[in-house]
């Protein structure tokens, strides 16, 4: 459980990311005023340098050239002093350093660059708002690392972007690397948004832990009671890489075909690195199961379905979202036509705010939205709106408006956070990989 519920309850803030404005987002007391005099002083302090006849700006009929009229006369101190101040207001409150951690190199960082270009975006369109908070005009800035999918390595990014003394986290992309890192940001009071989907992740009462997508636990029960009641395979075979994704996955499915009536005729394990899967599968092929179900990533999974038409096992496969990328498509080849590949949250078609969002993304990255990007750009529009709505960027006093946020987004018209930190609007999309692509044939609601 979360703490109870906090006594800073503040109005549903609803934003469209498509059109890129966030100005209706307010906390419930008064937002400060803009600093409309500070500009112009400023902006006299940087236009001119004084007059060679020793006029101040505006203290009489002439004027230089770069001068700037102003209306009220001041005098050489207070001028000064205005530039002064000007000068470190610009300097000492700014910029806003943002954590972010996944995979950037090694054989899932398609799966950490796809996450990182959503916060990227969403920070670039945060900024063009030109946001105040508390008083002063900020300017939000990446702090990226790259824990390779190890959770050792995301400890120690984790406690890297700690002393970076960034005001968030988005990340991490794996459950192995994300609940580990949990611990030191709870510990330093930093809201993390994980795409993380092990039940764990937020199972174990921190504040601090929020999610991008559906969890396990939720996926499960609805994909494993879909192939049991829907789609009529009753013996199911499972295979997990003994991650915290894979394992988690493969735990609650597991349980869900059971429930639903089904039985699992046999589990079986392997690694996160692994590309033979002859032995495993050629044991599988003689107990003839209706379905195969693997929880793990697509460098597994494409081969891994390859295998078996080679070996001529005619069940149906089943596996989640880490295997709904063009990497399994790609390596599946033949082979992954007719594969049940589920996901949390809406088809793209069916995103609310997808259009323009894979506009604007196409614009800044030359190249169509793969997978996560919506849900991390999400992730990261709910934390700068909290700080916004907050007004202030410290994360005690952030926390609370985030616990109780709710935003209009890219992937989902509601965005929200339970006492947990999991999403209250959970559902999942089951697709179907028909002619190379991924078909989605049926969304479920979840909670």
């Amino acid at each position: 459980m979360r703490s109870p519920a906090r006594e800073h309850r503040v109005a549903d803030s609803r934003i469209t990311p498509e059109h890129a404005d966030f100005s209706t987002a307010r906390a419930t007391r008064g937002h400060p005023p803009e600093p409309a005099r500070i500009v112009d002083v400023r902006h006299s302090c940087r236009t001119s340098s004084g007059p060679s006849n020793g006029r101040l700006p505006g203290a009489g009929p002439s004027t230089q050239q770069g001068e700037v009229k102003v209306k009220l006369k001041v005098s050489h101190v207070a001028l000064a002093v205005a530039c002064a101040w000007s000068g470190a207001y610009a300097n000492a409150a700014d910029v806003v350093k943002i954590g972010f951690a996944a995979p950037l190199t090694g054989q899932q960082s398609n799966y950490g660059t796809d996450m990182q270009k959503g916060v990227q975006l969403a920070i670039a369109d945060f900024n063009a708002t030109h946001p105040t908070i508390g008083g002063k005009p900020v300017t939000f800035e990446l702090d990226s690392q790259d824990d390779q999918a190890d959770p050792r390595t995301g400890t120690t990014v984790a406690q890297r972007l700690i002393d970076d003394g960034v005001h968030g986290i988005i990340g991490h992309f794996n459950s192995g690397t994300s609940i580990p890192a949990s611990d030191l940001y709870n510990r330093a009071g930093l809201p993390q948004i994980s795409m993380a989907t092990s039940p764990e992740y937020t199972a174990r009462g921190y504040k601090t832990t929020f999610r991008l997508l559906t969890s396990d636990a939720q996926a499960g029960r609805i994909v494993g009671t879909y192939v049991v009641k829907t789609l009529h395979y009753k013996r199911v075979a499972i295979i997990d890489d003994r991650t915290a994704y894979g394992q988690g996955i493969a735990d609650e499915f597991a349980k869900s075909v059971e429930a639903a009536g089904g039985t699992v005729i046999k589990r079986d394990y392997t690694n996160d690195k692994a590309l033979d899967f002859s032995a495993i599968l050629t044991n599988l092929k003689g107990m003839n199961p209706d379905a195969i179900f693997y929880g793990g990533g697509d460098a597994q999974s494409s081969p891994m379905i390859r295998k078996m038409r080679q070996l001529g096992i005619k069940a149906a496969f089943v596996t989640g979202e880490m295997s709904r990328s063009p990497t399994f498509l790609k390596i599946g080849g033949d082979a992954a036509e007719g594969a049940i590949v589920y996901m949390g949250g809406l088809p793209k078609e069916k995103m609310p705010g997808f259009t323009g969002y894979a506009a604007r993304y196409k614009a800044r990255f030359g190249e169509d939205v793969v997978t996560y990007s919506p849900y991390s750009y999400d992730g990261t529009i709910a934390l700068l709106t909290a700080m916004k709505n907050a007004n202030s960027t410290d994360p005690k006093v952030y926390g609370p408006y985030l616990d109780k946020l709710s935003i209009k987004g890219v992937s989902a018209d509601s965005i929200s956070y339970d006492a947990k930190g999991d999403l209250k609007d959970a559902p999942v999309t089951i697709y179907k990989v028909e002619h190379g692509a991924f078909k989605p044939v049926d969304t479920i609601a979840g909670n």
